[in-house]
């Protein structure tokens, strides 16, 4: 479900019933396109909101997640907190069930009167935006610029007036009327009642469009013609109750989950068109929300963050795939050198009766049990003994040709391997501290020239540390995260006994089981194998290949790269990756 007009209400709702009469205490923006609030609130105590105007996850929710803040506040942040700082917050509304949510606060201006400012969220996919307005609706700033280059539709920018986005002539559910109801279904009779719904009528998804349309009794793939009057009203009685409930705040916040896909959908009011599937209630719509986002919207700033870094990686890759595939062509161009050789030593023997000036003749193969003949160009130009040598001579070069382009191919593919590694770490990175350590790793590596230290201003800033799980049956388990924790975590932290797992021939995450020198559960070594395939570049993949063994079969190589070991004695299982279940798993780092 998109953060739809009914979402919008849930959250104002929860919101309103929180935050009104509540004070703006302090102001921050972790990120280009977010606000925090820390509000403190006269009822409830003190909370933090966020606000984003991200163009993939655009919302506004009470939030518990702690950002790291810039050193310097961005101007946006610095015009808010001149502005609504320590401000009273006087309401907040959804106008016209549109997705959009306006805060009004009571704060003091420069000369210490009393003023209405307004924080408009308008949550619009890529046009979404916060913005701060007077009380006479004039934009103070926003934190996204929109001139007439980007949009012709309306301008946001400092000094001008702020204008309601264009309504798309659609209705609002809140103020439905049956005879007007009636007559859109006539006008679009040509629609699908699911097209039909949330074309017409302000703030509804698609997704839940089909779900009034379930509710009714009636599938969202019809069209509107094969309505009877009957239908038009069992339609308009699904909508009405649900415009009931919102009116009411009677809202049910819940994700629902698919056993083998993982989340499908949260919802703020029924899900009945998912049948059976598992539901996770809220007791409250923030709660959902950030479970909800949190992953997502960190994997959206991590992947923004680590494009410079993922396109170095890539293009190496891109080098090593047409290096190892010129040296691939070198080796079978040698492919004839022990033919060379062999018609050397033919001719060497046979040189008695080669004839002068003579451009082939045929000899038997003694090397072989049955003697074949064999068919041996020679340089009518040359000796008997010069063709000779001219076959040594290439026999020679392709044996040192192959021998030096088996030897790169190696390389190359060891480093290939290295670099699938750690496009694969980049996936899996979860914070700014799991990038610097893939960074610093590709310094050490000479894929990135080393700038000159300098002091870090921001003192304390966090390492990163290995994903920390345990198991059905209480047992601890840790994955890395990046090649340089994977040798960390194998050849340093894991005893001797422990078990330690990894994907078949497939880059991805050291595992280690901390059994304590007794032998694991069957269970266990499976959730583990589950985390080692989730965890890797198969995680998409079904009936992933995963090879365990007791860690001291495990050894690093002299001078192989990190997070490159070989292992002995192992055995294999299969898994599937799940994603959703390694998350139950998983638990705050110790």
């Amino acid at each position: 479900m998109a953060y739809d007009g009914i979402a919008v209400s849930n959250i104002v709702y929860e919101l309103k019933s929180k935050f009104t009469g509540g004070r703006i205490d302090k102001i921050y923006q972790p990120g280009n396109d977010e606000i925090i609030f820390s509000v403190r609130s006269v009822k409830e105590g003190n909370f933090r909101v966020l606000l984003s105007a991200n163009s993939m996850h655009p919302r506004i929710h009470i939030t518990q997640i702690k950002k790291e803040n810039p050193i310097s506040a961005p101007m946006f942040c610095m015009v808010l907190r001149k502005h609504i700082a320590g401000g009273r917050i006087l309401n907040i509304y959804q106008p016209d069930f549109e997705r959009i949510i306006i805060i009004e606060v009571e704060s003091m201006n420069e000369m210490g009167d009393l003023g209405i400012k307004r924080i408009i969220t308008e949550f619009m996919g890529k046009y979404s935006n916060i913005i701060l307005t007077d009380e006479n609706w004039r934009i103070l700033d926003s934190i996204k610029h929109v001139s007439h280059d980007k949009s012709s539709v309306r301008e946001v920018l400092p000094g001008g007036q702020y204008v309601f986005p264009p309504s798309q002539d659609k209705y609002d559910p809140m103020k439905l009327d049956f005879e007007r109801f009636k007559e859109l279904a006539e006008e679009k009779t040509g629609q699908t009642l699911q097209a039909f719904i949330y074309k017409s009528y302000t703030g509804i998804s698609p997704a839940y469009a089909s779900e009034i349309c379930f509710n009714a009794g009636l599938d969202s793939s019809d069209r509107v013609q094969q309505l009877s009057g009957e239908n038009i009203r069992e339609l308009y009685d699904s909508i009405s109750k649900d415009a009931e409930k919102i009116k009411s705040g009677k809202f049910s916040p819940h994700i629902v989950y698919d056993k083998d896909e993982g989340v499908i959908d949260f919802f703020s009011l029924s899900s009945n068109q998912y049948g059976n599937s598992e539901r996770k209630y809220f007791e409250s719509f923030s709660e959902l929300l950030e479970e909800f986002y949190a992953r997502k919207d960190n994997q959206y700033h991590i992947k923004q963050k680590a494009h410079d870094i993922r396109r170095l990686v890539s293009s190496n890759i891109e080098r090593c795939a047409r290096k190892l595939e010129l040296q691939i062509k070198s080796i079978n161009d040698t492919k004839n050198r022990d033919f060379y050789r062999l018609c050397g030593e033919l001719i060497t023997a046979n040189m008695y009766s080669i004839e002068d000036k003579a451009d082939k003749f045929t000899a038997l193969n003694y090397y072989e049990e049955n003697m074949p003949e064999v068919e041996i160009k020679l340089d009518p130009l040359l000796t008997a003994s010069e063709n000779a040598n001219k076959y040594y001579n290439k026999y020679n070069k392709a044996k040192r040709t192959y021998a030096a382009a088996t030897e790169q191919k190696k390389q190359t593919e060891e480093e290939l391997a290295y670099l699938e590694s750690v496009l694969t770490a980049i996936d899996a990175a979860e914070d700014d501290s799991d990038l610097k350590e893939i960074k610093e790793e590709l310094v050490s590596e000479g894929y990135i020239r080393a700038k000159k230290k300098t002091k870090d201003k921001k003192q304390g800033t966090k390492k990163s540390k290995p994903l920390y799980f345990v198991s059905s049956d209480g047992i601890e388990i840790y994955a890395g995260k990046s090649n340089l924790q994977n040798d960390e975590l194998t050849l340093k932290t894991a005893d001797s006994n422990d078990i330690w797992l990894h994907t078949k021939n497939i880059p991805g995450s050291h595992v280690i089981i901390r059994c304590g020198g007794n032998t694991p559960p069957e269970r266990t070594v499976f959730e583990a194998a589950v985390i080692a395939a989730t965890y890797s570049k198969a995680k998409d993949s079904s009936k992933v290949p995963v090879d365990y063994t007791v860690r001291k079969n495990v050894k690093k190589p002299r001078g192989a790269k990190p997070g490159m070991v070989i292992y002995e004695q192992n055995k294999t299982i299969y898994v599937d990756p799940n994603e959703r279940f390694v998350q139950s798993l998983e638990k705050s780092v110790k």
